[in-house]
């Protein structure tokens, strides 16, 4: 990707969703560029991100901590946490399903933010944003839903790009937390990528030390991306 044939816009500061101390800016490509599902491919190569209609990277003055990080589908193994969460949820369906609203989903994705974040003014999405965060008209995503019967527990938000998947987002019960759904979803993805013989599975960015990217580490081997490129993680 050349800066000479794409446009790159860089996002005014506002609130740092990790850091409270801190403010965050974003490289973002040019959302009216008429070729971005041919973009999608290699902006995930160089460390870009999905975000509803937008493709962005994290680019702030004074802080590198956001570190784009992807699994090596074909070398992973499960540890032993990780296989005991395949077999907690060996009673559910998993379905590849079109991307898309419908009621159901929409009731759960409801549920899932107002539980994870209460009064955040994320907790009353209504069906455009939906939409507008989950999906986009150039975007190749399908829905990995998780199913206990006819009941819906959780739905995987996943790109299938030609060289990996991108885990978008996924959302599920709230009251189901004793199933590690978060987990699994990442583990049917990597089964997904083998399926369909993709190499990589990209889950975003890690930040290091921070409690709420510390479960991506457990998903080795793990690659992150540096300004050398991509190498594996070191192990502590």
């Amino acid at each position: 990707m050349r800066s000479d044939r794409v446009r790159l816009f860089q996002t005014l500061p506002h609130a740092c969703g990790y850091f409270a101390d801190r403010t965050a800016q974003n490289l973002v490509i040019d959302p009216a560029a008429p070729q971005l599902d041919q973009l999608y491919g290699p902006a995930l190569e160089r460390g870009f991100r999905r975000a509803g209609g937008h493709l962005y990277f994290p680019y702030c003055s004074s802080c590198r901590a956001c570190t784009p990080c992807r699994i090596d589908a074909e070398r992973f193994r499960p540890d032993r946490s990780q296989r005991r969460c395949l077999k907690r949820n060996a009673d559910l369906q998993v379905i590849e399903s079109m991307a898309g609203y419908n009621a159901e989903r929409h009731a759960l994705y409801e549920r899932y933010l107002r539980h994870r974040h209460p009064g955040g003014g994320m907790d009353e999405a209504d069906a455009s944003d939906f939409r507008r965060f989950l999906t986009a008209p150039w975007s190749p995503t399908l829905f990995l839903e998780f199913r206990l019967g006819a009941r819906l527990l959780g739905v995987a938000v996943t790109d299938v790009c030609l060289h990996g998947l991108s885990a978008v987002y996924t959302f599920f019960d709230p009251d189901e937390t004793t199933r590690s759904l978060g987990t699994f979803a990442i583990l049917q993805q990597v089964e997904l990528a083998r399926r369909r013989g993709l190499p990589w599975i990209y889950l975003g960015f890690w930040i290091e030390g921070h409690p709420k990217m510390d479960y991506k580490r457990r998903f080795q081997p793990l690659q992150i991306r540096t300004v050398e490129g991509w190498s594996d993680m070191q192990q502590p």
